[in-house]
């Protein structure tokens, strides 16, 4: 049983949180390493959302890791997708990667029967790699900086955007692809939302997602974005307006 008085004495601002929320985080919450987890396509991006399914030791001993301390992960690609589909000797020296990754808070988790792991990170902040660290646990890590990307902290305002013109590319990109999406959730969400939903929704190949990763403003994601969705071709399945 709790005691009422004693709950009153200490209030709800006498109990620090370690980590603070996510809106309240800057710089110096950051912390100068992290675990790493290379891997090919999957983008995430400061403010998205990244659900991801851990199951090999390894990864599973750097959850465990990251939920104890910090609770963060940097995402990052490696520069070649096939080392990592397809190693090489467990002697190899392991898949070279990008040099800017983005930082992943885990906001939610569930652990399962078979002891695997669905996880949700939410984008914080990129970070360029100074320095990789020797392996702990299995798992890599290396020292990083973020300070490039302070602006990723806060959160996006609008940037200009023909939104009809973003529309008639991506669904032009869909057909020639024979992709489905519920269009009516797209229509919806506001224009710095699908500044960030896009290019992780979108199957760009990982350099082309590594290229919108790098974008020096929202501006610069945007119009890359668009010259990503135009390059495809014509054709493929007629596209429903109401596909889900």
């Amino acid at each position: 049983m709790s005691d009422p008085d004693f709950e009153h004495e200490i209030g709800e601002d006498a109990i620090p949180r370690r980590i603070p929320p996510l809106p309240d985080m800057t710089l110096a919450d950051i912390p100068p390493q992290v675990g790493l987890f290379p891997l090919p396509g999957a983008l995430l991006l400061p403010w998205g959302k990244l659900p991801l399914n851990i199951f090999e030791p390894r990864y599973v001993a750097m959850l465990e890791d990251a939920l104890a301390s910090h609770r963060l992960i940097g995402m990052i690609q490696p520069i070649d997708e096939d080392e990592v589909q397809f190693p090489a000797l467990a002697d190899d020296p392991a898949p070279a990667l990008h040099d800017i990754g983005c930082l992943g808070r885990i906001t939610s988790f569930t652990e399962r029967a078979d002891s695997t792991f669905a996880v949700t990170l939410s984008g914080l902040a990129r970070f360029r790699v100074l320095r990789e660290l020797p392996p702990t646990r299995g798992y890599r890590q290396a020292r990083i900086d973020t300070s490039a990307f302070v602006g990723d902290l806060v959160e996006n305002t609008a940037a200009p955007l023909d939104r009809a013109y973003l529309m008639e590319s991506l669904k032009r990109y869909f057909r020639a692809h024979s992709l489905r999406t519920s269009w009516s959730t797209l229509e919806q969400m506001e224009d710095d939302a699908l500044l960030v939903v896009l290019p992780m929704l979108v199957p760009f190949t990982t350099d082309e997602k590594q290229s919108l990763l790098e974008a020096r403003s929202l501006e610069a994601r945007a119009d890359l974005l668009l010259a990503l969705l135009n390059e495809a071709p014509e054709g493929g399945a007629s596209d429903d307006p109401d596909d889900e």
